[in-house]
């Protein structure tokens, strides 16, 4: 055996049979060790500086830091909802949370539910009550280490991720497209024909065979085509021209039926109520006429101070909506003559109108360049209900038929398309691709697709909007907008 080993053993030994008491083993302990200093038996850290309701805050704030926008992203993917009905079943399992269903990732309910969940302390005294055999705990007969709670977030169903294409499904060229924000140019009618007002001429191209025809031709009259708009029923187009007229034309059979006068400058708005006609123009005048009646038969309606740019009646036909150049939205009924209701918190052009179909009263609003804000109205009240600034100009809106949700072009400066879902005012979708101002919008007769044109002279068709109803009605007797008919 090597000597020096021998030797380092025979100190350790000798070490060993040393008394706790002799002085040699405390000094040696006192050598070795690396901290001199005498405690107890027992470490107890120091949590003095410590403030735990701030650092659990703090860790919850971490969840919705910056990088919320990239989370939000990876929850869409199935890897991302899985993680979150994992977070879930570990809350369950670890912090007693009761979560029973998988939070939606897209939605402010999941930051309100992980809020309410952490406001309690984790470590606090209770009193020790009688239990409910079986409420969260494991039952003496399941083979699952699970608790009832997360056996319930297991089997609740999964909502299928929302996906919206960023690109069209088609694009069509559309030559002398106008690039003006006053004019309504593009409409889709329940027989799925698009109406095109391009220059002189009107053109219909049918969804179902791709075909395209030429309506009219105004270039005839040394006129041109400023709004289009179908009625109800998708037999008949109305044609508003820049030289005041409102011609109606028979869309099956080609032939223009009348030839309606009364406007003193262009039409840049129409609206169909049934078989009554509602014309918007720039000498700031609204004329309602019936199709089926003589022409001389008309109600003029005076209350703007600019061009008419937007009309809208609302689905009960009880209102028309009318939008401005002098930045007033005006709301009408079918008796009188003067506005009923008055808005004038935009700060520019009104043209962007639409009536929600699932609220009753409910008119949404969108402001032009010097406003770009979204504004929705009470109209049963009278009231202003919420708003938002969409950061550029607001061309046009459209609700969808069968979720509350709601698509909105926009012009200076962004060009995009913007789909929100109402009434949190969160943005769904955001989708670009025009290089001019998107002034022109019209939705598919089944509700599923839009289609928006532009002054770089291409129609665009996109799918935003879902059959499926994702929003239930509230049933409340105090719910004013689904009780009030």
């Amino acid at each position: 055996m090597d000597q020096d080993y021998e030797r380092r053993l025979l100190r350790q030994i000798n070490h060993q049979n040393v008394p706790e008491g002799h002085p040699t083993k405390q000094s040696n302990y006192a050598a070795c060790s690396p901290v001199s200093v005498k405690s107890g038996d027992r470490f107890i850290p120091t949590r003095a500086g410590s403030n735990w309701s701030i650092n659990f805050h703090y860790a919850n704030e971490n969840c919705w830091s910056p990088n919320q926008n990239q989370r939000a992203k990876d929850a869409s993917t199935d890897t991302g909802k899985d993680a979150v009905a994992y977070a879930a079943l570990l809350r369950n399992e670890l912090l007693g949370a009761g979560i029973e269903t998988v939070p939606d990732p897209h939605t402010d309910d999941r930051r309100h539910t992980i809020l309410t969940q952490d406001t309690h302390s984790l470590f606090r005294y209770t009193i020790h009550t009688k239990r409910v055999p079986f409420d969260n705990e494991i039952s003496p007969y399941s083979l699952s280490p699970l608790s009832n709670k997360s056996h319930k977030l297991l089997r609740s169903p999964r909502k299928p991720a929302r996906k919206i294409s960023k690109i069209p499904f088609k694009v069509l060229d559309a030559p002398e497209l106008q690039d003006d924000f006053y004019l309504n140019l593009v409409d889709w009618s329940a027989g799925n024909l698009l109406s095109v007002g391009l220059g002189a001429c009107v053109y219909l191209w049918s969804a179902c065979t791709s075909q395209v025809t030429r309506l009219c031709d105004l270039s005839v009259d040394g006129d041109s085509v400023t709004s289009v708009c179908w009625n109800e029923r998708g037999s008949l187009v109305a044609v508003g021209t820049h030289k005041g007229f409102v011609q109606i034309w028979d869309a099956a059979g080609g032939r223009k039926l009348t030839s309606l006068e009364g406007h003193s400058a262009r039409v840049g708005a129409l609206a169909w109520n049934g078989e009554q006609l509602s014309s918007g123009s720039r000498d700031r005048v609204i004329l309602q006429r019936d199709v089926r009646t003589p022409p001389p038969v008309e109600r003029r309606l005076q209350g703007h101070r600019q061009e008419v740019c937007g009309l809208k009646w609302s689905p009960d036909h009880q209102h028309l909506a009318s939008g401005g150049n002098d930045n007033k939205l005006l709301v009408w009924n079918s008796s009188s003559l003067l506005p009923v209701q008055q808005y004038s918190d935009h700060l520019a052009a009104v043209k962007a109108i639409a009536w929600s179909p699932h609220q009753h009263g409910l008119l949404a609003s969108g402001g032009g360049t010097a406003d770009r804000c979204l504004r929705f109205w009470n109209t049963l009240t009278g009231q202003a209900l919420q708003s938002t600034d969409t950061g550029s100009q607001v061309c046009n809106l459209a609700w969808s038929k069968h979720a509350n949700e709601l698509v909105s072009t926009h012009g200076y400066s962004q060009n995009q398309i913007l789909v929100w879902k109402y009434p949190s005012l969160t943005q769904v979708a955001k989708l670009t691709g025009h290089s001019y101002r998107v002034l022109y919008l019209a939705v598919s007769p089944d509700g599923e697709a839009i289609v928006t044109g532009a002054g770089d002279e291409t129609l665009r068709f996109w799918n935003v909007f879902s059959k499926t109803r994702c929003t239930k009605e509230s049933k409340s007797v105090l719910n004013l907008f689904t009780r009030i008919r």
